[in-house]
C-alpha cells in the first residue's frame, strides 16, 4: 500500500493558489489509482493464506495476542477504507457535475481532497497512536492512507511472520519423527533400548521433545519467530527460530552414529574379539620375555638396577571373557563399548609390555655394545700390525675377562674397555706423529 504525493496547495493557506480543474482531476487520478492500490492489497490479505490458517487455529501466547490485536487493526483498516472510498466517490460526484466547476465548486473540491475532510467513525485498533482517537476525529485523504499503512503493515507482519512458521517448521519436524522412527526400530534391532541402554533413553527423550515443540509451533508459532537484526519495518523481516530443533536433530545425528558402531559390532565383532585375543597374546609372551630376560640379566650382569616386570593383566582378560560372552548372547550394545575400550587398553598394554623388555635387557644391550667396541679396536689394531704390543694384550685380556664373565660388573668393564681404546688411539697416533718428525 503506498502513500500518495503531495497534492497541490495546502488547506488554510491564503496565499496557496487555487486550485483549477487540471489539478483537482490529477489529483482524482492519483487518489484513483491509489484505492485501487489499496484494495488490491486488502483482498489479498484477506484471502492470504497465513490468514486463514490463524483464523482457524487454537492460539495461545503471544501468537493469540498478536493475531487478536491483528485482527482488530483489519477491523479498522476496511472501516477506514470504507470512509476514504466514501470520501473519494463524494469527490467524483462533484466534479462530474459539470465540466467546467465554479470556483465554489473548485474550493469545495480542495477541501475535499486537501483538508481534514473525512470524518472516521469510532472504532479502535488497540494500538497507540495508530486508530482513531474518538468520534468525530477527522483526517485528510493523505493522512488516512498513512494510518491504513501502518495498521497494514502490522496486521501483514503477523499473518506473515506465522505463515513462514507453519511453513517451515511442522514439515522439518515431521521429517526428522520419520527419522527418529527408523532409527528407534534399528536401534531395537540391535538392543538399544530405553532402560537398558543410554541412547535408547535418549531416544525416548526426543521423541516428547518433537511432540511438545511440534505442538507449540502449531499453536504459538509466533513464539519460534526471530525478528531481523537489522532492524527492517518490512513485513515479515525475521526468520523461524529452529534451535529447538536443531538441538533435537543434532541429538539424533548423535544417536544414530552411536547405533551405526553398534551394527558395526555385530557384522565385525568375532574378528575383532580375534584381534584382541593376539595382541593380549603377544602382550603376555612379552612380558614372560620379559621376565626371563630379567632373570638372565640379574644372573649375568652385576652392579645394575634392574626394574621389576608385572605379570599379565587380569582385568582385561576378565573383560575379554565379558565381551565374548555378550556376543554370545547377542548384547550388541553392552559389546560396542566394551571392544572399543578394550582395544586402546589391550594397545596400551603390548605398548607396556615391550617397554618392559626393553629396560630389562638393557645391561645386556650395553654390554653387547662393550664386547662389540672392544673387538673393533681390536681388527683395527691388527690390521696396522699393533695386536702384539704387551700393554695393549694386558689391558684387552682385562677388558675381555671381565665382558665374558658372569656375573659382569658393567660400570668396571666399560672403564676397562675405555681405557683399552684410549691405548689403541695413542698407538695408532704414534707412527703419525713419527712421520712428520722425519720429514
Amino acid at each position: 500500500m503506498g502513500v500518495p504525493g503531495p497534492f497541490p496547495g495546502t488547506p488554510g493557506r491564503t496565499d496557496a493558489p487555487a486550485a483549477d480543474r487540471e489539478e483537482v482531476d490529477r489529483a482524482l487520478d492519483r487518489l484513483g489509482a491509489e484505492y485501487e492500490a489499496i484494495e488490491t492489497s486488502l483482498l489479498a490479505l484477506q484471502d492470504h493464506a497465513g490468514r486463514r490458517l490463524l483464523e482457524g487455529a487454537d492460539l495461545t501466547g503471544t501468537t493469540k495476542e498478536r493475531w487478536a490485536a491483528a485482527e482488530r487493526s483489519i477491523t479498522v483498516l476496511w472501516s477506514l477504507f470504507d470512509a476514504y472510498t466514501a470520501a473519494l466517490e463524494q469527490a467524483r460526484v462533484l466534479r462530474t457535475r459539470r465540466r467546467w466547476p465554479s470556483a465554489q465548486e473548485l474550493a469545495e473540491l480542495r477541501e475535499l481532497l486537501h483538508g481534514d475532510a473525512v470524518a472516521v467513525p469510532d472504532v479502535a485498533d488497540g494500538s497507540p497512536g495508530d486508530g482513531p482517537a474518538g468520534p468525530g476525529e477527522r483526517f485528510s485523504l493523505v493522512g488516512l492512507v498513512e494510518r491504513m499503512n501502518g495498521l497494514y503493515a502490522r496486521s501483514l507482519d503477523v499473518i506473515v511472520a506465522a505463515d513462514a512458521v507453519w511453513s517451515t517448521l511442522p514439515a522439518r519436524i515431521d521429517l526428522l519423527s520419520a527419522e527418529l522412527q527408523r532409527t528407534r526400530s534399528l536401534a531395537h534391532s540391535v538392543g538399544v533400548r530405553p532402560g537398558e541402554h543410554p541412547a535408547g533413553d535418549d531416544l525416548e527423550r526426543i521423541t516428547g521433545e518433537l511432540l511438545r515443540l511440534r505442538a507449540r509451533v502449531i499453536e504459538d508459532p509466533l513464539a519460534f519467530w526471530v525478528s531481523s537484526s537489522t532492524g527492517s519495518s518490512a513485513p515479515g523481516g525475521g526468520r523461524p527460530d529452529t534451535e529447538r530443533y536443531d538441538r533435537a536433530a543434532r541429538a539424533l545425528e548423535d544417536i544414530r552414529r552411536e547405533v551405526a558402531a553398534v551394527l558395526d559390532v555385530r557384522q565385525d565383532a568375532e574378528r575383532r574379539l580375534m584381534q584382541l585375543r593376539d595382541v593380549l597374546s603377544r602382550a603376555d609372551r612379552t612380558l614372560t620375555e620379559a621376565r626371563q630376560a630379567r632373570g638372565e640379566v640379574l644372573a649375568k650382569i652385576a652392579a645394575s638396577e634392574v626394574p621389576a616386570v608385572s605379570g599379565p593383566s587380569s582385568a582385561l582378560h576378565e573383560q575379554l571373557a565379558a565381551a565374548a560372552d555378550y556376543r554370545r548372547r547377542a548384547q550388541w550394545h553392552r559389546l560396542s563399548p566394551l571392544l572399543e575400550s578394550l582395544e586402546d587398553e589391550a594397545e596400551e598394554e603390548l605398548h607396556r609390555a615391550r617397554e618392559s623388555l626393553t629396560a630389562v635387557t638393557a645391561p645386556l644391550a650395553v654390554r653387547a655394545e662393550l664386547r662389540g667396541r672392544l673387538d673393533a679396536y681390536r681388527a683395527k689394531l691388527a690390521r696396522h700390525g699393533m695386536a702384539a704390543d704387551p700393554l695393549l694384550i694386558e689391558r684387552y685380556d682385562l677388558a675381555r675377562r671381565m665382558l665374558w664373565s658372569a656375573p659382569c660388573d658393567l660400570r668396571a668393564a666399560e672403564q676397562a674397555v675405555r681405557r683399552y681404546q684410549q691405548a689403541a688411539v695413542e698407538a695408532l697416533a704414534a707412527p703419525q706423529l713419527e712421520g712428520r718428525g722425519e720429514s
